[in-house]
Formats: structure tokens, C-alpha cells, sequence
């Protein structure tokens, strides 16, 4: 496209992870041309993502595209869209919970929903997974707040706080229909409470649990196990041929070390997470909750109800996940998760993408 090309843009840090949130019309409609566009607009691909907005990690590389919603029942619809750091990929394959603290904001500065005199609930459909969630968030005198003194852990200072529940999904809790399943010779619990998630306790790889995540990456020997627990997992769980795909995430438990319910180290897939994702926290969480799965015996749960804190390598995240059994015996069902989140507007403006011309030259 020519050398004047932009786009509406709003920079904005949602959770623990920051992206770029576009009106879905503001891009193209046709999914190649949006995303050479956002590749392009990213700075990918590029290890160190120089000539656009990425930051260099599957944190800061990421999108979320909104429109209003004509789902009954919903105000916005909300897609994201993982961009390859240094490879030309755009992944709509999983949601992002972190980047979905951001959504309820955007569309009020939008002007996608109206704000109330205090605070603003807003209904949003991942459109990811065709979940629900709601976001409640301060809007004194009809204007997003971002100041405030909520903390969570990875993020520097403090902001007002997003309070995301997730109703029940419309996809079973355990995909496989087990509780317990022998993947690749290693016992795991899968879940899908929002993101197809694999459960597997750290002491069946033969590590602790409490590693640095820079010392996990650099484990080949725990990378080859992890690769086929994952595409075989991805199997049983209905996913397909996983191998190029971003889920599912795979959580190692271990039992806690500061008080919470269990510690982990989460891959998405390939690199170890910093801190946890919203939605793989909400996997262990109601995963830990069902009876007979991997983290029986290694967890220490508080009561039905109570939040659960689970412990990351750069500090927790509490997160409230309630889990009964279905009366005719179908299985176990997150019935409700809620976790609260920060997010924060960084800028608002025009980005101006990497030529096209220039896009395959990084």
C-alpha cells in the first residue's frame, strides 16, 4: 500500500500483557489484508519487532479488534489475534483474558457503550471461543478511570481494577470427558474453562516446579516432552493437528511456596510465561477443583467460593472458580470464575504500518 498508509490505534496494557485495540472498522474487512496490515503494523517479523509496535515477546505482541455486538445479550464483540513476533503469523485460535481487562474501556472511549455515573458493566463476546464475559470498571462522571490502587502482580504501580466473570462456557469443562488422562507416557488433566488447557504435575517431567522461566526455555530435553504432550493432547481435546497452533497452554503445578494454592510455570506453548494468562489461570483453577485430576494431593484449596491463589514466578493471581457436577452425571462444570484485573490506556492515536513493500525485509 503507499507509503502514507495509518490506522486508528489505542495502545493500551491490559492485565499482564499489552497490545494494540482497533475498531474492527478501521481495518480491513477481508482476514489476509488485516493481517498483513497488523503484521505489518507490529513489526513483524522481527526478533526485536524495531519497526513497529510490538515489544519483542508474545506478551506485547498481540491485538484485540472490536465492533458492537449483534449477539443477544452482549455489547461488543471482541477477537484476538496473536502476532508472530519473529515469524508472519496472525493466530485467531485462542483468546487472550489479560488483553480482555482492556475491552470494556476501549469500547466505552469508543463510544461502542455508554458509561454510567460510576461504574459500567459491559457485556463482550470473545468471539475466539463464542464465550461471555463481563466487565465492571470504575467510570466516575461518565469517563474511564485508570488511576486507582489495585496491584497486580507483574505490573509496576498501581491502577483501578476490572472485575471480568465468566459465566459457564458452552464446551464441556474436561474435553476429553477424564479427569485424568496418559498423555505421551505423562499423566494430565485437561480443561477448557476459556482456553484449552493442560494440567501436568512438574514432578512427572523431572523438575521442580520452581525454576526460573529463562532456565525451563532452555531445557531441550523438557521442550521435546512438552511438544508431544501438546500435540497429543491437542488431539484428544478435539483441537486437531496442534502443531502450529498456539494452544493449548501448558500449566506444570507444583505445591505452593507463599501461602496460595499451588505454584506453576505456564507455556504459551513454546515460551514459559512470566506471570499466567487470565484464562490459563482460570483452567488450573477449575482444574484443581476436579476430583481425581493431577493437582489432587498437590494443591491446597481453600473452600468452594473462596478466592484460589495460585502462585507464578513473579508473584500470584487470586481467582474465584466454582465447580459442581452436573445431577445426571454429564461431568464437572465451572459455574462461575471471576478474577479482577488492571488495565491501563497507554496512548491514543495513529500508527503508521511498515510499508508493504518493505514487510518480507525486516
Amino acid at each position: 500500500m503507499s507509503a502514507g498508509e495509518e490506522v486508528r490505534c489505542m495502545l493500551m496494557r491490559g492485565g499482564t500483557s499489552k497490545g494494540a485495540y482497533f475498531l474492527a472498522d478501521d481495518l480491513p474487512a477481508a482476514p489476509g489484508a488485516r493481517d498483513d496490515l497488523l503484521l505489518r503494523v507490529m513489526g513483524s517479523p522481527d526478533p526485536r519487532q524495531l519497526d513497529g509496535l510490538g515489544g519483542a515477546h508474545p506478551l506485547t505482541s498481540k491485538v484485540a479488534v472490536i465492533s458492537a455486538s449483534a449477539a443477544p445479550g452482549t455489547d461488543v464483540d471482541y477477537l484476538f489475534l496473536q502476532v508472530g513476533v519473529d515469524r508472519p503469523e496472525v493466530s485467531g485460535r485462542q483468546n487472550c483474558g489479560n488483553l480482555l481487562a482492556g475491552v470494556g474501556p476501549f469500547a466505552v472511549e469508543r463510544g461502542l457503550v455508554g458509561a454510567g455515573p460510576e461504574r459500567t458493566s459491559v457485556r463482550i463476546r470473545m468471539v475466539n471461543s463464542d464465550d461471555l464475559a463481563v466487565a465492571t470498571f470504575a467510570t466516575p462522571g461518565g469517563r474511564v478511570d485508570y488511576g486507582g490502587t489495585a496491584e497486580i502482580s507483574g505490573v509496576p504501580g498501581t491502577a483501578a481494577p476490572v472485575l471480568i466473570e465468566f459465566p459457564p462456557g458452552p464446551r464441556p469443562l474436561l474435553p476429553t470427558g477424564h479427569a485424568r488422562d496418559t498423555v505421551a507416557g505423562t499423566p494430565v488433566t485437561c480443561v477448557d474453562n476459556g482456553m484449552p488447557t493442560v494440567l501436568i504435575a512438574a514432578s512427572a517431567l523431572q523438575v521442580t516446579g520452581y525454576e526460573e522461566p529463562g532456565d525451563l526455555e532452555e531445557d531441550r530435553a523438557l521442550a521435546d516432552r512438552l511438544r508431544a504432550i501438546r500435540r497429543e493432547a491437542g488431539k484428544l481435546m478435539g483441537l486437531g493437528d496442534t502443531t502450529a497452533a498456539t494452544v493449548p497452554k501448558l500449566s506444570l503445578l507444583a505445591p505452593p511456596l507463599h501461602g496460595g494454592a499451588v505454584m506453576t510455570r505456564t507455556f504459551i506453548p513454546v515460551r514459559c510465561h512470566p506471570s499466567i494468562g487470565v484464562l490459563g489461570a482460570a483452567g488450573v483453577a477449575a482444574g484443581l477443583r476436579v476430583a481425581g485430576g493431577v493437582g489432587e494431593g498437590l494443591a491446597r484449596l481453600p473452600a468452594q467460593g473462596d478466592l484460589l491463589r495460585i502462585e507464578h514466578p513473579t508473584g500470584f493471581l487470586d481467582i474465584e472458580a466454582v465447580v459442581d457436577q452436573w445431577p445426571d452425571g454429564a461431568g464437572p462444570v465451572a459455574r462461575r470464575t471471576t478474577v479482577v484485573r488492571t488495565a491501563r490506556k497507554i496512548f491514543d492515536g495513529t500508527a503508521f504500518p511498515r510499508p508493504a513493500a518493505t514487510a518480507a525485509h525486516p
